[in-house]
């Protein structure tokens, strides 16, 4: 089958892969010259992203029949739609579906309105004036993010990131004076716990689940520094996390299944990978963030696991049709991201970087190729995220390991990893603080 991926990332990368192994004939769009979806595509066309009628273009000129689109930029922008418009079919969410993270009050008033479990308290807001006067008045520490897309980047915490009244108001301002997201601003109550990921395939009414999987935000070692769309994530070996019971997992797939339940109600019902981003806390899972796709890096770890053929699961979604036999691999996984450095502040960009695939996969693990490009024979860096290294074994302390001997051969001059990603020490820090919230 014929298949339009686009986006030009880590994400996208490994989804190439997973299609590419499934006998898919691939042809992509994306705004920078990926050399490993380069390498598995039977065409591509270098453009925005965003540019609707150009990519319906290339898929009619190239006869596609399905599409896969990785970013969430693209579905903002309703290029579901007009694919869908044009007779092919698509494993993403509608423009009107996708709202369920292109706007953040959409996904909170949805989950209010049927009345699903673990809901934050919020308020959104389209001027300063008001939220001040939330600000003031709130009685728990809060979370302030831009309504719309920011990347990944936009979500500051009070006692993190916003340590004073004054604190919380500039950053309200700044989203509103430089138009941060586009939509305004809302106000979360902060959940005190541990995050994860549980991503789901979806069809529109039924869900079929991946393995959990931990992101890590933060830029630097020792979980600080500012936010970023991620530095490196982990699974471990039989899809669980070592904080996170059968039950509580349980849990998060019944929230996500009453959302898709609820956008069917809604007329916009969902089709495509779905993500959902939880904080594990002592009164159970509460919904961070939906997201309308892969996460990424997660989408590297879990799609290096994935055993079922990814091209009928695309199709299953697009038609309606998935089963609940989409199988994993039971092998642990941890991503490490090798990024520019200042990367979350000010990235140094366009530096040569090269990448030895054949010892990385010697090593036990796997290179995906994300924010970089192709020029003039050379491989240079961008200014978000440049190479995913995901480590696969039996244990996750093994999978680390191969990470790291992996990393070794990634070489530029101006790079930088969170080598404490998947450690024995930082993951029991996690166990150790749901315990001492449990009382345990």
């Amino acid at each position: 089958m014929k298949i339009l991926t686009v986006g030009g990332g880590g994400r996208e990368h490994a989804a190439v892969e997973a299609l590419y192994r499934s006998g898919g004939e691939i042809y992509s769009v994306m705004k920078n010259a990926n050399p490993g979806i380069i390498n598995r595509a039977e065409g591509y066309l270098l453009c925005d992203e965003k540019d609707v009628k150009r990519i319906c273009e290339y898929a009619k000129e190239n006869g596609v029949g399905l599409a896969f689109i990785g970013p969430e930029a693209p579905l903002e922008v309703g290029i579901v739609d007009a694919l869908e418009n044009e007779g092919i079919l698509c494993a993403s969410p509608t423009k009107a579906a996708a709202r369920i993270e292109t706007s953040k009050s959409f996904m909170r008033g949805l989950v209010d309105k049927y009345h699903i479990k673990g809901n934050l308290a919020y308020a959104s807001f389209d001027n300063a004036k008001d939220a001040e006067e939330y600000v003031k008045n709130v009685d728990h520490e809060i979370v302030v993010k831009p309504i719309g897309l920011t990347g990944g980047k936009g979500v500051k915490v009070q006692g993190e990131h916003l340590h004073s009244f004054q604190d919380i108001m500039d950053y309200i301002n700044e989203i509103f004076d430089m138009n941060i997201g586009g939509a305004g601003v809302i106000i979360e109550e902060k959940a005190v716990g541990e995050e994860f990921t549980q991503m789901v395939f979806c069809d529109g009414k039924n869900i079929t689940p991946m393995p959990l999987v931990q992101d890590h935000k933060r830029a630097y070692e020792g979980d600080v520094g500012p936010n970023t769309g991620g530095m490196g994530s982990y699974t471990d070996a039989g899809h669980l996390l070592p904080f996170i019971t059968e039950s509580e997992r349980k849990e998060a797939l019944d929230i996500i299944q009453d959302i898709v339940d609820a956008m069917a109600e809604e007329g916009c019902p969902y089709r495509g990978p779905m993500y959902g981003q939880f904080m594990l806390t002592v009164n159970g899972p509460k919904i961070i963030e939906i997201n309308a796709r892969f996460g990424d890096p997660e989408a590297m770890n879990v799609l290096t696991l994935l055993k079922s053929d990814f091209v009928d699961v695309c199709y299953r979604m697009a038609t309606g049709t998935l089963a609940d036999n989409v199988e994993f691999y039971d092998d642990a996984t941890v991503c490490k991201y090798v990024v520019p450095e200042g990367y979350g502040v000010k990235s140094v960009s366009g530096k040569e970087i090269s990448v030895d695939i054949d010892s990385i996969e010697r090593c036990g693990a796997r290179a995906y190729f994300a924010n970089v490009d192709q020029k003039d024979g050379k491989l240079l860096t961008g200014t978000s995220r440049s190479i995913g290294i995901v480590g696969v074994a039996q244990t996750m302390e093994e999978a680390e390991s191969n990470c790291e001997n992996a990393l070794r051969y990634v070489k530029c001059d101006h790079i930088t990893v969170r080598h404490d990603i998947g450690t024995r020490a930082l993951v029991q820090r996690r166990v150790d603080h749901m315990k001492q919230l449990r009382g345990l």
